[in-house]
């Protein structure tokens, strides 16, 4: 069985890994609002089903990393709550 120490330094590397997930899901939302714009502008008028398909498939795929970070400060939350009581 791991001493108290032991679990706090491997949730604590836990919390690190959430952290660096986290901020690679911030930077692919920030470059899914890029392309969304990008294609948007180079699309712009054009009312072919498959660009607004294009165009309803990045908000969503936006929406779901929010949904993603979201968990994720609620793991967080959770693994600090633990901690606190060890």
């Amino acid at each position: 069985m791991a001493s108290v120490a032991e679990l706090k330094a491997a949730i604590d590397v836990a919390l690190q890994q959430i952290g660096d997930g986290q901020t690679a899901v911030q930077a692919a939302g920030e470059k899914l609002a890029e392309a969304q714009q990008t294609l948007a502008g180079a699309l712009e008028g054009s009312g072919h089903e498959t660009v607004e398909a294009a165009q309803s498939s990045l908000t969503q795929a936006s929406q779901e990393l929010e949904e993603c970070l979201a968990a994720t400060l609620v793991a967080v939350e959770q693994a600090q709550l633990y901690v606190a009581t060890l």
